[in-house]
């Protein structure tokens, strides 16, 4: 991903994740902290305190995306392939989901790698995570479809949540 296209990830990422420099409960009920770092899968490093500081949040989310693709490029070696808001997608999809979560969305993700975007768009409205997640979801899914990221959901995509 290149450097640009990592940042707006980053962007969407904050905005989406929220930003906490102390511990809470996301909506499944994980501890979390900082963007969205699952702190049952990767505790904090020995001898960090909270409130943590803004580089800690930004180090800790520099791992997470790291790791996030590090998994991408091995379980979808593709999806570097595609053009920058369609890589966005799928590593957000992927941070949010997990990428064994991600790896459910089976008719999704072969419409991307055959660059059927609609259907891989509708695919992921089709889905729980479509409807649990909100705005979120209806952003990525009309990215998915037309390669264009808005910061606002267009009607026909809320309406279908």
């Amino acid at each position: 991903m290149d450097p640009t296209n990592l940042a707006l990830l980053i962007a969407d990422l904050r905005r989406d994740e929220g930003v906490r420099h102390s511990t809470y409960r996301d909506t499944a009920g994980i501890l979390t902290v900082g963007v969205g770092h699952n702190l049952s899968v990767s505790p904090l490093p020995a001898g960090w305190t909270y409130p943590l500081t803004d580089a800690q949040v930004n180090q800790l989310l520099t791992q997470d995306l790291q790791n996030t693709f590090a998994q991408l490029d091995a379980k979808l070696p593709w999806w570097r392939t595609l053009d920058g808001v369609r890589q966005r997608v799928i590593a957000n999809m992927a941070f949010n989901l997990g990428v064994a979560g991600l790896m459910t969305f089976k008719t999704a993700l072969g419409a991307v790698q055959r660059g059927s975007y609609a259907i891989a768009a509708a695919a992921m409205m089709n889905s729980a995570w479509y409807r649990q997640t909100g705005q979120r979801a209806q952003r990525l899914c009309y990215a998915m479809e037309h390669g264009v990221m808005l910061n606002v959901v267009p009607p026909v995509y809320a309406s279908n949540a």
